[in-house]
């Protein structure tokens, strides 16, 4: 048995973060107990883990202070505090069951405990480490999360000490927003006046990139640091390589144009999913899309339907979205050209995932206002304003 627990609790310097293991004496939990015991490290040392001086807690657990001591001041907080509350959130889980009691002789608990250098609230530290750690058991010995709820998880959550959120695409439909004014002043201007939305996507347009280069993704996410951006190279040549600088630009999806040989079409694909960004395969000017996509050895995350601003008195060439969504579940349909307000009900009927407005919006009098119209018309609430992370 090897079971794995996490949890973080708290705020400020005191702020406790415990990781870890239990299982089998005769296991690997148990072979990892023995070396924490008799393999030191400077400013790691292991511990046991005591109700009090001369009184283990059972299951026996070993400490491992993640943050190298330096001092007595630390060596205390985590031989007093830290070391009274894992104990007692060890024996508090055997006796509400959570650790069955018939195994407490059995096994064998490793706990790493992050103690911040500058915590200085013993109150804090104990009450903190005592509840991470008893969240931690509860959730090892539960097996959470299950796979499940990492998968639903995945693309929502936001991580607290990053800094930022990655955004990824799974509430459609979507508003993007083409920025293809080769003009970055104007550019960020725009960006400027767009409203927040989780339904919201702006797009490096092709002209704005050929004039400024993929840096300019680091220009736009200055004034939108958590949105996700799209960089419209439309490539034709080399997608493994206009990828990884894509990626490296920190947008969040290349577009690649499905005009382009198949081979490039798969390592654009492969290399985007390999570095985490999506990829987009553009259909501007190809008859049959339904035909390149069943070529490729992996799909694209979104199929862009195009219609040129060039044949904007053409029809919208939507007719093909239920036969590409048939490919995979998980493709999303973007359309794009000549989208105005009044064809969005047309466009959501038809299936589309992400409407690609450009002019519309850039160039109106207001557009804050014409952007929110759109949004309004997707008739989809926000994400993430109301949501609450609570532990499990």
């Amino acid at each position: 048995m090897l079971l794995i627990g996490e949890a973080l609790i708290g705020e400020g310097s005191e702020l406790a973060h415990i990781d870890l293991m239990a299982g089998d004496k005769a296991g690997p939990v148990g072979q990892a107990f023995a070396n924490g015991m008799t393999q030191l490290s400077a400013g790691h040392t292991p511990l046991l883990s005591v109700i009090r001086p001369n009184l283990l807690t059972k299951p026996t657990t070993l400490i491992v202070p993640k943050v190298t001591v330096k001092n007595m001041e630390q060596a205390s907080q985590i031989f007093g505090p830290a070391q009274a509350a894992v104990a007692k959130a060890v024996a508090d889980s055997v006796e509400e069951g959570v650790i069955p009691k018939d195994q407490a002789e059995d096994i064998v608990i490793v706990a790493s405990v992050f103690i911040h250098p500058d915590a200085s609230d013993y109150n804090r530290i104990y009450r903190y480490n005592y509840g991470a750690t008893k969240l931690a058991l509860k959730r090892a010995f539960d097996a959470f999360p299950d796979v499940d709820t990492v998968l639903h998880e995945k693309d929502r959550a936001a991580h607290a000490v990053m800094g930022f959120k990655v955004s990824r695409l799974w509430d459609p439909p979507y508003l993007q927003v083409a920025l293809d004014n080769p003009n970055i002043d104007a550019i960020l201007g725009v960006i400027r006046q767009l409203p927040k939305s989780d339904h919201l996507i702006l797009e490096a347009g092709t002209p704005l990139i050929k004039r400024y280069g993929v840096d300019v993704i680091s220009r736009i996410r200055e004034v939108k640091p958590d949105s996700f951006i799209v960089a419209d190279l439309k490539t034709l040549d080399t997608g493994n390589l206009e990828a990884r600088m894509v990626a490296d630009s920190t947008a969040d999806a290349i577009v690649v144009s499905a005009l382009a040989p198949v081979p490039t079409l798969n390592k654009a694909i492969n290399e985007a999913h390999k570095t985490g960004i999506y990829a987009v395969m553009d259909t501007l000017n190809h008859p049959d899309p339904l035909s390149v996509l069943k070529q490729l050895d992996e799909l694209p995350d979104v199929v862009e339907l195009h219609r040129a601003i060039d044949v904007e008195d053409t029809e919208h060439a939507w007719g093909s979205i239920e036969e590409i969504k048939k490919l995979s579940p998980r493709i999303l349909v973007a359309v794009a050209g000549g989208i105005r307000a009044h064809t969005i009900p047309a466009a959501l009927k038809a299936g589309a995932d992400i409407l690609v407005v450009g002019r519309a919006i850039t160039n109106a009098k207001d557009v804050r206002q014409a952007a929110e119209n759109f949004i309004e018309g997707l008739n989809k609430p926000e994400i993430d304003q109301f949501r609450v992370m609570t532990d499990f």
